[in-house]
């Protein structure tokens, strides 16, 4: 565990305020759910509560069993990171901060079968290199957008389409049902 320096009282609702530097660089929001744990040392600790990250594995073995049928890059993301990736790009995606517009995308519950170079293509992660395709859909338990599922195309003789399109709604269907 990394020390920060920083102290901070419980006030008499017994509340205590994590600095904004901390919320910042962890990117915890206002309404990001904590999970809290404590040791035997008496230490408590807080950590960012990820839904999808609850089914880490059955996410990864999800994602690996849909790039190898469809012979694609699959990652699962939940609302900051990539928590499963499977198929060639896997390693450059798993445990990424997603991008901004995927997240400004999965806000906005916007399903996208898009081509490289269309307005409508973003990026998984900032630093990802590109695909020919993509498909994202964003996969929602109880009304809320939890995350999102990917399939992206390296092919460039291949072409996303309909089937990809359904094929990605019915595995985040699947994975927010997971949730419920």
């Amino acid at each position: 565990m990394k020390a920060t320096g920083i102290v901070r009282r419980i006030d008499d609702l017994g509340r205590v305020v994590v600095p904004k530097e901390i919320r910042r660089t962890l990117r915890i929001r206002e309404g990001d759910p904590l999970e809290i744990f404590t040791d035997r040392e008496g230490e408590i600790i807080l950590k960012k509560y990820s839904p999808i990250g609850e089914l880490g594995n059955l996410a990864k073995l999800y994602a690996e069993s849909l790039s190898q049928t469809m012979g694609c890059t699959v990652c699962i993301t939940d609302t900051d990171q990539v928590v499963a990736s499977a198929g060639s790009g896997r390693k450059e995606l798993q445990d990424q901060f997603i991008g901004q517009e995927l997240g400004s995308a999965m806000k906005d519950r916007s399903q996208i079968l898009a081509r490289n170079g269309d307005v409508s293509y973003i990026k998984v992660t900032s630093d990802m290199k590109d695909y020919f395709d993509e498909v994202i859909c964003p996969i929602i338990c109880e009304g809320d957008v939890i995350g999102a599922v990917a399939m992206l195309n390296k092919d460039e003789k291949r072409r996303f389409g309909e089937v990809e399109q359904r094929i990605a709604y019915s595995a985040a269907d699947f994975l927010g049902r997971q949730m419920g």
